[in-house]
């Protein structure tokens, strides 16, 4: 099994485990996913390189419209967690 493969099975047992894997500048970093998502809607895109700063830097790649999809999507779902988490 090679580097990339081996890091994929740790990125899939660390999602059973209920945990994410996500990049930052010093390396990958684990976390609880039901704790990751607690925080601010800036910081989760922030934190999986979605704000809107980190994407439209990134103009040479294609991928980049997609990318910020993902923020517009997750900031939508986040306020609707945040309001049921509010009239729970």
């Amino acid at each position: 099994m090679n580097k990339k493969e081996k890091f994929r099975d740790m990125i899939l047992k660390k999602e059973k485990e209920g945990k994410v894997v996500f990049m930052t500048i010093e390396g990958p970093a684990i976390a609880d996913l039901e704790e990751f998502i607690k925080q601010p809607t800036e910081g989760l895109l922030y934190d999986l390189n979605r704000d809107r700063v980190t994407v439209l830097t990134l103009l040479d790649d294609p991928k980049w419209v997609n990318d910020f999809a993902v923020g517009l999507v997750i900031t939508k779902l986040k306020q609707h967690y945040d309001r049921e988490k509010r009239e729970a």
